[in-house]
């Protein structure tokens, strides 16, 4: 059966649904088009029994479902559909102009698809798709279910401008109204198979002065700028951090974290220094430690700053987290992804290499769906070198990576829905 349906793995499908998904802008909060356009091709190009899944006037999620003949369990295949970048409003900030692979229009260029969203998510979404079609080909006797989900919301951002959508809303949506799987499995970057993902916490450190004029003198009592000691303030936390990784690194998960954002003042009023200066950072959980915890340890550096930096005036608060999430290794869904993996491989599964990308495997975890992510090489190794800096667009697929990968994720499908409830020990 897994040999049937590896031979009805189609490159060429693969690649035209990936083209026609990036070419469909579906930016954190607006992927009604693209979830509406999946539920549609799922429908009417196999058979799926498949539906739009609105969560408001911009967003929502797909769940489709080829139901088994009884008695097995129910595996939900899951990626995201957002993307992290808006051409529209994201510059500068991406760079001082948008590259290839940032923008909505895919281009193929031999094995590679190239625009923005190509890598991550949306080869996720068109490869699982692939292996679905590939099964519902090939005739294979399901047991079990297997249930297809894609949801919006997924990125770690919260849009304030598009009702907070992101940090895992879609999925939370998605898995309490309908989709509750036995287990799952969470198509991502990098070729292993991880049982645990971390979660998040973000911060807002902010650094007090006085609202001032440009043409005070400097030296003027009662006038403190906010600004110049933020600086300082910056290079303690950039400091800490480093140490917050090692002493929290555990498992196959390295908890990094970046300070991301810097927010003072009025560009429009260069004349008037202002009276706070905001520092945002992101600090990665270790899913063997929550929130709370590192809520503490980060008031413990703030301490240090305070006690380093008497004549400096801060304060700051959490505003946003997310627990990690772990599944037990020797849960069938590891197990079974990593036979995918050798089997794909032609030798044993040996080591999970330390990582510490978030995704919507942590709350799929967290509400008590065992959950494997496995993936496929990034970024390819065929990838020019000008779309290869920083994190870029993460939109340069391998169609060959990729449909390597799938073939994992085929065997472990097989591997699982044709087996009874018990045979799966459930």
């Amino acid at each position: 059966m897994y040999d049937a349906v590896c031979e009805r793995l189609n490159p060429n499908r693969f690649r035209d649904l990936l083209v026609s998904l990036v070419n469909i802008h579906s930016p954190t909060g607006r992927e009604r088009q693209a979830a509406e356009f999946l539920a549609g091709y799922l429908r009417t190009e196999i058979g799926v029994d498949a539906a739009y899944q609105p969560m408001s006037e911009h967003t929502g999620n797909v769940l489709g479902e080829v139901r088994g003949s009884g008695g097995g369990s129910r595996l939900l295949l899951y990626a995201p559909l957002d993307t992290h970048i808006d051409p529209e409003s994201d510059v500068p900030w991406v760079g001082p102009a948008l590259r290839p692979d940032m923008l909505p229009q895919a281009r193929v260029e031999g094995d590679l698809v190239i625009g923005l969203g190509a890598s991550n998510p949306k080869c996720m979404v068109a490869g699982l798709i692939e292996v679905a079609h590939a099964v519902a080909e090939a005739g294979i006797p399901l047991i079990g279910d297997l249930t297809l989900g894609f949801a919006g919301g997924g990125m770690p951002v919260t849009m304030s401008t598009r009702d907070h959508t992101g940090m895992s809303s879609g999925i939370f949506h998605l898995l309490t109204h309908g989709a509750m799987p036995d287990h799952a499995i969470v198509f991502k970057p990098w070729w292993a198979v991880y049982p645990e993902e971390p979660g998040m916490c973000w911060f807002k450190v902010s650094v007090r002065g006085t609202f001032g004029y440009a043409g005070i003198s400097r030296g003027t009592p009662g006038f403190r700028s906010s600004i110049v000691p933020a600086a300082r303030v910056v290079q303690h936390i950039e400091a800490w951090l480093p140490e917050y990784t090692a002493r929290n690194t555990a498992g196959s998960t390295i908890p990094e974290g970046w300070i991301s954002a810097l927010r003072s003042g009025n560009p429009d009023k260069p004349a008037f220094p202002p009276a706070t200066a905001e520092i945002y950072l992101d600090v990665r959980v270790n899913p063997r430690t929550t929130p709370a915890e590192v809520r503490h340890q980060f008031a413990d550096l703030i301490a240090r700053i305070r006690a380093a930096e008497p004549d400096i005036e801060l304060d700051w608060e959490m505003y946003g987290s997310l627990p990690g999430g772990m599944t037990d290794p020797g849960n069938w869904i590891i197990q079974s992804c990593r036979r995918g993996w050798e089997e794909v491989e032609g030798r044993p599964y040996e080591s999970t290499p330390l990582l510490g990308g978030q995704t919507d495997g942590t709350l799929i975890r967290r509400l008590g769906v065992p959950c494997a992510r496995i993936g496929y090489p990034w970024p390819p190794a065929a990838a020019p070198a000008e779309l290869d800096e920083g994190l870029g667009g993460m939109g340069v697929a391998s169609v060959s990576d990729v449909m390597t990968a799938t073939r994992a994720v085929a065997y472990a499908v097989i591997d699982t829905l044709t087996r009874s409830r018990k045979d799966l020990a459930l």
